[in-house]
């Protein structure tokens, strides 16, 4: 049998992913060989940390599970104790999970004299024995060149499941939807999730209307927009808001606005890593849904409105085909 564990801290959002990846293979392949261990990281009164793995891991395949909702610079050096950690403890193998690629917004340079983080990331995880990154919905998926050539990167995509679910909970807006990039950047994102759509409604008896649309935004620093222009047409139309994070959520609000402007029935929204920095009610309050996953929120008391789609059966299964040899990329086929 082979040795493999997975790693993440108790009493976080990483434990309860990591609880989730091991049922999830348990149930599915029937094997007990996937160990979820947990790995304790003690606080000092100087704010630095200590990450202590209790059992031998010595000549195991390691796949350490990250909290994303950590601040992120805590966030980065966990990641690098890691890897001392387990190339001190002999590992075969250690692979980072991480539901969100933190730091990955900042990913070229724009001015001069300022660092790409992205980069910088990219190069500080590599070791001899790290074999991959499981992630998904990055920012930018060109920042994957930043690893050809430290380690292999494993860009999940969430569309699968998130086109799933809006079959089974909100079958009824699909009639003559819109699916909208809120900005320019985007619109290769948001026609993917297009043809997802598409191709689920292919067995359908009922065959849906789908249309594509954009908003074009100008900031005037950053988090602030000056103008926003839109393209495309949503008259009589429900929309479907398509991003890869929430972040304030001004963005998705004024998008929001512009499309019931232009005559849309029902807005509703979706974006991969939810980081709210400014709370939820201004999303629930100007969208008839809003739809995140469980890559970086975890719902707190009074922020039911919100809701959460599953990702953590998408990473048990790139985690055992991995660990298989078997190909990543046909789960997206």
């Amino acid at each position: 049998m082979e040795n493999v564990i997975l790693l993440a801290e108790p009493h976080t959002p990483a434990w309860d992913f990591g609880e989730k990846i091991q049922k999830h293979i348990e149930k599915n392949y029937h094997t007990k060989e996937f160990v979820l261990s947990e790995i304790d990281i003690t606080p000092f009164r100087s704010k630095e940390f200590l990450p202590h793995v209790a059992e031998n891991i010595r000549k195991a395949d390691v796949y350490y599970i990250q909290s994303s909702d950590k601040d992120p610079s805590k966030w980065w050096v966990e990641l690098l104790l890691m890897k001392d950690l387990c190339l001190s403890a002999s590992v075969n193998s250690l692979s980072y999970v991480l539901p969100n690629m933190n730091w990955s917004r900042q990913d070229r340079k724009d001015k001069s004299r300022v660092p790409i983080s992205a980069r910088a990331l990219a190069k500080s995880l590599f070791s001899k024995k790290t074999e991959r990154i499981i992630t998904m919905d990055m920012h930018s998926p060109q920042i994957q060149g930043f690893y050809d050539e430290s380690v292999p990167i494993d860009n999940l995509y969430s569309f699968p499941a998130v086109v799933k679910y809006i079959r089974e909970k909100h079958f009824s807006d699909l009639e003559n939807m819109v699916i909208v990039s809120p900005d320019a950047g985007g619109v290769g994102r948001a026609m993917s999730f297009l043809d997802r759509m598409i191709k689920a409604n292919k067995s359908d008896p009922l065959k849906h209307d789908y249309s594509f649309a954009f908003t074009h935004k100008v900031r005037s620093k950053p988090g602030e927009i000056s103008k926003m222009w839109f393209v495309g047409d949503v008259r009589d139309k429900n929309a479907l808001i398509v991003d890869d994070i929430y972040d304030s959520g001004g963005t998705l609000i004024k998008c929001g606005e512009k499309l019931k402007e232009n005559g849309a029935k029902k807005v509703l929204s979706y974006a991969t890593h939810g980081l709210f920095t400014e709370g939820t009610n201004c999303l629930t309050k100007n969208f008839d849904s809003a739809m995140t996953s469980n890559t970086h929120y975890i719902s707190k008391e009074g922020e039911e409105n919100i809701e959460i789609i599953d990702m953590a059966p998408s990473f048990a299964e790139a985690i055992y085909r991995a660990q298989k040899g078997i190909s990543i990329s046909e789960m997206f086929d």
